[in-house]
Parts: C-alpha cells; structure tokens; sequence
C-alpha cells in the first residue's frame, strides 16, 4: 500500500456536509491500490462502544490518483470516522495516526477523523439555477447596435471589421434586448455581460463610475427593460464586477492625483509614495497598466464602497449574480464580507470568481459560489486542439479537475470554451467544425454550467484579444447552421436530464481511443462517446468511427 499517496483532510473537498444531516466523505488513494475501501463511522461519543460501516465507491480516476467517496446520512452529525482498506492482500486502517494493521477504538479520540457538528451556516447551498443555466456571454460593443438614435461620432469601426485594441463598434444593451428571443432559442437561459459601466475603453474594465451605464451602452431605463425582458422569459444575467481597480479617472483617485497624502481616498489605493505618480510607477496597478490603479481591498471603507455598488444593482435591478474579475488578487476578507452582503441581499445571487487556477481556498462556502473554470478549458483545447492528451490522459485530467472542488460546487462551476480573454475555441481548432462541435458536447455533458461566447453558434473565428472580440455575423446568425441546431439539443439533454454532479463518470474504451463521459440525471441519464483518433473505436456494442462523437440520452441516440 502506497501510503505517501493517502489523502483524507476533515471540513475540506474530502469532506463536506451538502445538508444539516448529510456528509460527503472522499479518501484519495495511489491509483490502483486499493481493491475496497470502507469507511468505519458513528458519534464521535459512541464510536468507542459501537461503530457503522458502509462501502466506499471510487468515483473518480486521475493521473496519479483514486479518489473514493461515500454518503452518510445521520441522526447525530457528530461524526468521527476512519477508514478500512483492502488492497488485494491485506486489510489496513486508515486515521490521523496513518496507515496501521489494528485500530483500538476504546481509544480513538486520540486519532479518528471527525467532523464535529454540522452547523447550518457552514453548509454550502447550491444555487440551484445555476445547476441547470446555459449562460450566452457577451462583449457588448460587438453583440449588436439597437439605438438608431443614439450619438455615433465615437465609432472607430465598420461593423465586421477586424477590431484593434481601441475599436468602437456601436454595439448596446437595446442591441441585446432585440436578441433575447434569438438566445433563448439557441437553449441560453443566462447571460454573462463584459462591463456595463461609465469608462473610456470599448471593453470598460476600466471603469469611472460604478453607479452609472456607459452611454455608448445606454443607459438605466436600458438595463432595466433587458432585466425584465430576461424575468419575463425565465432567463438570468450576470454582471461584471471590475473590484481589483478602477480608471485613472475615478473621482477618488483624481482627489488622490491631486491631493496626494492628504486626500481621504489616500488609502484607497497602494502608494509607495506621498503622491501617484506613472514615471516611476509607485502605485499598484492592473498587470502592467498605468491607467487602472489598483484598489486597496484591505480597507474596510473600500470594502463598504465595493460592497455598495454591488447592492446597488442587485437591489435596484434585481441582478442575479456577479462575475468578479481578478478575483484571486483581492483580499480573502473582502470577498467574506462581499459573499455575507450579497447573499443576505438575494439568496440565489450567484457569485462566480475569475481564478484562472486550482481556486478551493476560494469554494468553501464563505467566498464565491464558483469560478470560471479555465481548467477546463486548457484540458478541451489539450484534447482538441494541441494534440496534447489522448482520451485517456483528458479523462484522468477531467477528473483530477473534479477532485479539487466539492460536489456542490462542481454542480456551479461555469465551464467555458473560450471568453473575450482568450482565442476563440473555433480558430484554435483550425476551423474544424466536428471537433467544435464534439468540444461544445463535452461543454454541455461536464458537471455545471456550460457558457458559449457570442458568434461561437455561426462559427466565429478569433485569435487573442482584440481578435477575439469580433463584432456579431448576423448574416450567418440567421442561417439554419448545424452548431445552432447542435446547441438547442444540448440545451434539450441538460432539461430533460436533470443532471446533478452525482453519478458523473468519466472514463475511457478498453481499444483506449474513445472518451466517455456518463450522466447519471434525475429525469434520464447520458452518455457521450469522443474518438478523436484516426480509427475506428468501440464501447460496449456502440460503436465510434474517427474523429466522430456520439450523444446518448433518454434511452437513444440525440
């Protein structure tokens, strides 16, 4: 038995109560070192004198790793627990004394794993819309121009131009409420908007004024009218929160520009110095760029002034969450106090983190509900793209992925191809239309939410940022493509499914050359078979020609 390869950490992603009365419990083992695993459980007061015993299943298979995991409901959730391994020769057990042969129990409160009580406020409640959104994200500039009206002397652009950095194309918030309908059709009941806010940049991250509408968008009548055209169709938005920095421009940094030391907002901000200044740089910024100070997010009067502005729209617009960009270069304690505000405001405000990065410190109840999952992403491309992995070692990375985060969150996840940060998915796959296609099935069948970039339905092409973020081809929008129609039966699966992250299985053939991917869902289960390979593969009687993929739901084929 491999002991270095063991894993078990209490009140973390090996362990976690989904309800005041049911734990999820995971062991980590050295992949294919075990032949079964039990866990050995009861009242931290009563396991000395009696004790429980239930079968672990091994839910998921890494690179590295076995992961196995088990369901406990409980009459006293004041659990101690350890566990009893057979390897194929010998039976151990497993403690936070480590692997041993015997285990006294009479003296366990030595050395048993316990979760010492379930207290309602440390279960993490899924936001259980977000289990079942198909999220539409779009750069508003490029969606489409829905004021005729409005003033154009700051377009830069014909639209379908290639954009630069600084192009202006007209698009608007009318523009998208002319669309929803057209979104809706394509199975999207979500959208995730880039900035709405007063800033001088096509893409706003660099925003002025947080309480006001940039008015090449429109203004609050416009956002309010796309917010109850999305309600009434049953559909959500989620905004963009830029709280890691702001524009030169803001009025508290002018004061600070202005008034140096002095100024109240000194603070505010990260200052090596009495006043900012650009050459030398002696101020925290975004990245390398001078024009976005950085907020000092470890103040408490920015954590209120953060914190009101995202009040501000859930409560005056009813918004339905909040994507936070850079979010893991902001201070744990803001994003504490951030989640406690925001919830208490809207329950089912969902609160999505950009961490590009393994983000569990983030998911555990007290900060986001999930990330953009770009994990995901680089796997997809590895798979589709680059050539990197086969269907086997993609497998073993999905579920490594999965194995980080606990089921609740995995069910919330907002997992992406691509997004106005990266080169489109569609271009990176040399303009393969079966292998985007494969690629957004995969999307949709992974536990949590699916989010395509707008034009991904007609095939938009893209290299990085700005080519990513070509304007909308509603010529093509409007032909009846294969990937739309692709996109609304996929959006049909999930519905009828009902998947939970439960009874999710990734695996790969026996011939090695198709990947599997097994819904179990509360209304009918999926299978999706991918041979990216150049011959034909086999699972079970289903048979996968090369570069083929094939969706089961329901009892058939979709």
């Amino acid at each position: 038995m491999n002991q270095h390869a063991l894993q078990h950490i209490p009140d973390s992603s090996y362990c976690f109560p989904v309800s005041k009365s049911r734990m999820i419990i995971r062991l980590r083992t050295a992949r294919n070192d075990a032949v079964k695993i039990w866990i050995v459980y009861e009242s931290k007061y009563k396991i000395g004198e009696s004790q429980k015993k239930k079968l672990m299943t091994k839910e998921l298979t890494g690179s590295l790793f076995d992961y196995y995991s088990v369901t406990l409901d409980l009459t006293d959730t004041r659990l101690a627990y350890v566990f009893y391994i057979f390897d194929g020769k010998n039976y151990y057990y497993f403690s936070e004394d480590g692997l041993t042969e015997s285990y006294d129990f009479s003296k366990g409160y030595y050395n048993f794993f316990q979760y010492p009580y379930i207290n309602e406020a440390d279960v993490l409640c899924r936001v259980d819309w977000l289990k079942d959104a198909c999220f539409y994200q779009i750069f508003i500039d490029r969606f489409a121009i829905g004021d005729k009206e409005k003033n154009t002397d700051y377009i830069t652009m014909k639209w379908g131009e290639i954009p630069g950095s600084k192009s202006f194309a007209g698009g608007d918030l009318k523009g998208i409420i002319s669309k929803l309908d057209y979104i809706k059709e394509l199975g999207c009941n979500a959208l995730y908007l880039t900035p709405i806010f007063k800033a001088p940049s096509n893409h706003k991250y660099d925003i002025v004024d947080y309480f006001e509408v940039d008015e090449h968008f429109g203004n609050k009548e416009d956002l309010r009218n796309l917010i109850t055209g999305l309600h009434e169709r049953g559909m959500r938005i989620v905004l963009d929160a830029v709280f890691n920095h702001t524009s030169e421009h803001n009025e508290k940094f002018e004061d600070v520009v202005k008034n140096g030391a002095k100024s109240p907002y000194y603070e505010w901000f990260v200052i090596d110095g009495e006043f900012p200044t650009k050459e030398p740089l002696n101020y925290e910024v975004f990245a390398g760029c001078k024009y976005m100070p950085k907020w000092n997010t470890s103040n408490e009067k920015v954590q209120e002034y953060l914190i009101s502005i995202a009040l501000y729209y859930i409560k005056e617009f009813d918004i339905d969450g909040w994507r936070l960009d850079v979010s893991d270069e902001i201070s744990h304690s803001f994003w504490r106090r951030f989640r406690k505000a925001v919830k208490s405001a809207k329950k089912d405000a969902v609160i999505i983190g950009e961490n590009w990065h393994d983000a569990s410190n983030y998911l555990r109840g007290d900060q986001y509900d999930s990330i953009m999952n770009y994990a995901f992403t680089k796997a997809a491309l590895d798979y589709f793209a680059y050539n990197k992995m086969d269907a086997t070692k993609t497998a073993e990375k999905l579920n490594d992925i999965l194995a980080r985060n606990t089921d609740t969150v995995n069910d919330m996840m907002m997992n992406l191809l691509d997004s106005h940060d990266t080169d489109r998915f569609f271009s990176e796959v040399s303009e393969n239309r079966e292998k985007l296609k494969a690629a957004l099935c995969l999307l949709y069948m992974f536990p949590g939410a699916p989010s395509v970039f707008y034009g991904t339905e007609c095939y938009t092409p893209g290299g990085y940022d700005p080519d990513c973020r070509r304007c909308m081809d509603w010529k093509a929008a409007g032909e009846d493509l294969d990937v739309k129609k692709l996109l609304r039966k996929l959006s049909d699966v999930r519905k009828k499914c009902a998947f939970e992250y439960s009874g999710t299985r990734i695996e790969v053939s026996e011939d090695g050359r198709i990947l599997v991917v097994k819904r179990a869902g509360n209304g009918a289960d999926a299978m999706l078979l991918i041979n990216q390979t150049d011959k034909p593969g086999k699972y079970g009687d289903k048979e996968v020609k090369p570069m083929e993929y094939r969706l089961f739901a329901d009892g058939g084929e979709i």
